[in-house]
């Protein structure tokens, strides 16, 4: 399984519309300009992501986009659905033998529970812990 820019650029989207949740409607200009990406590129992934009810499009002057939900209820593996297709990492495993068969399904299995248990205000919120203070050692 390969998640392409669409996934990425998706995700990208709905975790700054979950950091800004409350604040009222954020255009796609302001979030592709804080992540250097493509507005153009923006508007492409907004459409399906608001056709499942994920964004709500806010229209006027002061419009953009919000969730359609709260952040602790959308999924990372919701908004993958969305973008990329089913979350798949080998196809035709039926005709694989058994002990390979197994390794699939249980490496497919950790992706796919890393996906849905993965909420949006988890990544809005994540903190990224620096290295120095990972490890404590006492003297």
């Amino acid at each position: 399984m390969r998640i392409s820019t669409k996934g990425r650029y998706g995700l990208t989207i709905m975790i700054e519309l979950a950091k800004r949740h409350g604040e009222g409607p954020t255009s796609l200009r302001v979030i592709a300009g804080t992540h250097d990406l493509s507005e153009h590129y923006l508007e492409q992934l907004i459409a399906p992501l608001r056709n499942a009810g994920f964004v709500r499009s806010i229209r006027g002057a002061y419009g953009g986009y919000v969730l359609g939900h709260e952040p602790e209820e959308i999924t990372a593996g919701d908004i993958i659905r969305v973008l990329e297709g089913p979350i798949t990492l080998v196809e035709g495993i039926e005709e694989e033998e058994p002990a390979k068969r197994e390794l699939w399904i249980r490496i497919s299995d950790a992706i796919k529970g890393v996906l849905e248990n993965t909420t949006l205000d988890d990544l809005a919120n994540h903190t990224a812990i620096n290295e120095s203070d990972a490890y404590m050692f006492y003297i």
